[in-house]
């Protein structure tokens, strides 16, 4: 039997975080919808990663749903650090790169949002909390969402 925390089968989201002129994306599945009005976020990011660094530093990233199409990605963008592989160079070559409000996003996402960091904890754990308000949001495709269990019976994690 899994554990507690396994049960739970949330979407997968790829977190796109800004630092001047550099992207960097993970896989996110710490991301829980926490208020209404206005619509916030709250992100676990994972310790000592680029993703996290580059969050720090920036008040802006772009949360994307993704669909079955993208767990080719999850060993890529989830399993390996920006700080030692460079993921956009990666999404060049495989053509999964485009453009939503001036930022690059992946392709064929499911939905996307704009997010503004709102503030961030340490909570002494592996991962630190980060709290966004949602500035702009646009739902594509409703279909073939890509969810936590899908990567465990894909044998892309646990």
């Amino acid at each position: 039997m899994r554990r507690p925390w396994n049960l739970v089968n949330s979407p997968v989201y790829s977190l796109a975080t800004y630092c001047d002129d550099l992207v960097n994306m993970n896989i996110a599945t710490y991301v829980v919808p926490v208020s209404m009005r206005p619509k916030m976020y709250v992100i676990g990011i994972y310790l000592e990663t680029r993703t996290l660094d580059f969050s720090l530093q920036s008040d802006f990233a772009v949360l994307q749903l993704l669909g079955h199409s993208h767990k080719t990605l999850v060993p890529s963008l989830g399993q390996r650090s920006g700080r030692h592989f460079d993921k956009m160079a990666h999404l060049e070559k495989l053509n999964m790169l485009t453009h939503w409000k001036g930022r690059k996003i992946l392709t064929d996402c499911k939905a996307l949002l704009l997010l503004e960091k709102k503030g961030h904890l340490d909570i002494g754990g592996d991962h630190e909390l980060f709290w966004y308000q949602v500035v702009s949001s646009k739902s594509l495709d409703d279909s073939d969402i890509l969810y936590f269990h899908d990567l465990i019976s894909e044998g892309l994690i646990l």
